[in-house]
Formats: structure tokens, C-alpha cells, sequence
């Protein structure tokens, strides 16, 4: 048994992009995607990465009676590659967020495609700054 809890679509609590099934008041049906048109499916980890850590972390948990200091060690081990990939993975994400909109010409007059795109963008910083305020 697993001490990860899942949605129901098999998501860790805290890496989804919303709560299941809502939406925000400007967001467009169908697929997601981010300002710069790329598709996600809400996860700042790939479910297999999540997957591997915390089968890590549940080893640990489980040898903790034969041996305890190990057990702690390797769940401050997984904690400490969680952290690594989950900082990696919202640096690349605010990366990707800053060029959807950083090229657009300050100077110039905003046409209806450049507000968009920057509407999009603060959208998506909006969900995913209240993404991480959850955790």
C-alpha cells in the first residue's frame, strides 16, 4: 500500500494544475495549454518520476524497524532529489512562461495578438504561482 496520495487520475496531490474538474472563469475549453502554445497535462513531474521516488520513499518507510538510520537517510536522500527536479522543473517552467511574452516590443503598440499572448502569460503565472502557494 502506498502512502502517496493520488487523484483520481492518478496525479500526487500538489503537482495538479487545478483542483479536479475546475476551471477558472478565463480559461478556454479543451486542451490546456501554456502562452507559448505548448500542451500540458498539469503535472510539474512526470507521474513516472513521481512514481519512483515515492516507491523510494515508501521502501524507506518500510525498513525503518531493521534499520532505522538508513530508512531516514534515504527518505532525506528522495526528499533532496523531490526538491532538485521539482525546482529544476519550475525554473524551466518560468522560463518557458518569460519567453511566451519577454519578446514582444515594450515600445510598440499592443495589437489584440500581443494581449492575448500576455493575458495567456499572466494566466498561467496566476495558476501556477497559486499552484505552489498550495503546497
Amino acid at each position: 500500500m502506498s502512502d502517496v496520495t493520488r487523484q483520481p487520475d492518478g496525479t500526487p496531490v500538489g503537482l495538479q494544475t487545478t483542483e479536479p474538474g475546475a476551471r477558472g472563469a478565463d480559461a478556454a475549453p479543451g486542451p490546456r495549454t501554456d502562452a507559448g502554445g505548448e500542451a500540458h497535462g498539469g503535472e510539474l513531474l512526470p507521474h513516472d518520476e513521481c512514481d519512483k521516488l515515492g516507491q523510494r520513499l515508501q521502501h524507506a518507510v518500510a525498513g525503518f524497524v531493521d534499520a532505522p538510520r538508513a530508512s531516514v537517510e534515504e527518505a532525506d536522500r528522495v526528499l533532496e532529489e523531490l526538491t532538485a527536479r521539482f525546482t529544476d522543473a519550475v525554473a524551466h517552467r518560468r522560463r518557458t512562461l518569460r519567453t511566451s511574452w519577454h519578446d514582444t516590443d515594450p515600445d510598440d503598440r499592443a495589437t489584440s495578438t500581443d494581449t492575448e499572448q500576455l493575458r495567456l502569460a499572466l494566466r498561467d503565472y496566476r495558476e501556477l504561482a497559486d499552484r505552489l502557494m498550495r503546497l
